[in-house]
């Protein structure tokens, strides 16, 4: 038994799949197969339930499963530190982020700190926001940034800041020219809204309807910057963070409103798996962000 073999069962059950725990270790079906037999029959149990869809884990499996996870943590931590030592305090971060963070979110957080930390490395990957938490939780990515950060028996947040919403328009739009907003004034307006699964859609509507306010929605999409771009062509209006929307108000491509009542605000956090032994480098990165590591 190794460690790879314990990496291979682990992400195997997280992912549900054998096909994609395989991809995980970037190695064949056949091979995550081959490797969680020898596994089995090394221990002398049965670990998984292969009689239905999908598989269960066994009570043995279980076992298992939060045993190997630890080792693999308490490894993947002693490698993190190690590396960093051998590189005068470096070694690679690395961050996944939502979309809507974005490169110029991150930009001046990221140049202060390496100039500070030279000998570090910032690896950063922007993905849908369960793809964020998917790959903190299989160790893919040592911290990831995201709004509205859900603690977990597996996962910790550290809050960053709070981000305020705004109502955008093009600006042609009749309420351009609105200094402020209450949220009554998109009755009836056409919506450019965020997919179903996002939390910040489920934010604004549970606003809405506790407002008792009605938006026609015409279409949904999963990322910032396509909502803006239909707000640009005059599909609809949008609530948006602020951030996210300034250039393209300094540049009259669009409008933002400030929310008055009732005033909404986007939480952005980091989050990390629970028992991660943090490099000094990784740590000072967070606070650059604005954040502290309990």
């Amino acid at each position: 038994m190794n460690t790879e073999t314990f990496r291979i069962f682990c992400d195997v059950v997280y992912y549900q799949s054998f096909s994609r725990g395989a991809k995980a270790n970037n190695i064949s079906q056949s091979a995550a197969t081959q490797s969680i037999h020898r596994l089995e029959k090394q221990l002398g149990a049965q670990l998984i339930d292969r009689s239905k869809r999908p598989f269960n884990l066994t009570p043995e499996g279980k076992i298992c499963y939060e045993g190997f996870r630890e080792i693999l943590e308490t490894y993947d931590s002693i490698v993190s530190r190690v590396q960093s030592s051998s590189l005068q305090d470096g070694g690679v971060i690395r961050v996944a982020a939502i979309y809507s963070v974005g490169l110029h979110d991150m930009s001046k957080s990221m140049r202060d700190f390496m100039k500070t930390h030279p000998h570090s490395k910032i690896r950063l990957e922007f993905l849908h926001p369960e793809k964020v938490y998917q790959a903190v939780n299989a160790s893919e990515a040592d911290l990831g940034i995201v709004s509205y950060p859900s603690a977990s028996p597996e996962i910790n947040v550290i809050p960053l800041r709070s981000e305020e919403m705004v109502v955008v328009v093009p600006p042609d739009h009749p309420l351009a020219r609105e200094r402020s907003l209450k949220i009554d004034k998109l009755q009836g307006l056409d919506f450019v809204a965020y997919d179903r699964d996002l939390p910040i859609r489920r934010e604004i509507d549970r606003t809405l309807r506790q407002n008792g306010v009605r938006v026609n929605v015409v279409t949904e999409f999963d990322n910032i910057e396509t909502i803006k771009q239909a707000i640009e062509v005059g599909i609809g209006v949008s609530v948006l963070p602020l951030p996210t929307v300034m250039n393209e108000a300094e540049r009259g491509l669009l409008v933002a409103i400030p929310l008055v009542s009732p005033r909404l605000t986007r939480p952005i956090g980091v989050i990390y798996k629970r028992r991660k032994v943090f490099s000094s480098s990784a740590t000072q990165f967070v606070e650059a962000l604005g954040g502290h590591v309990r």
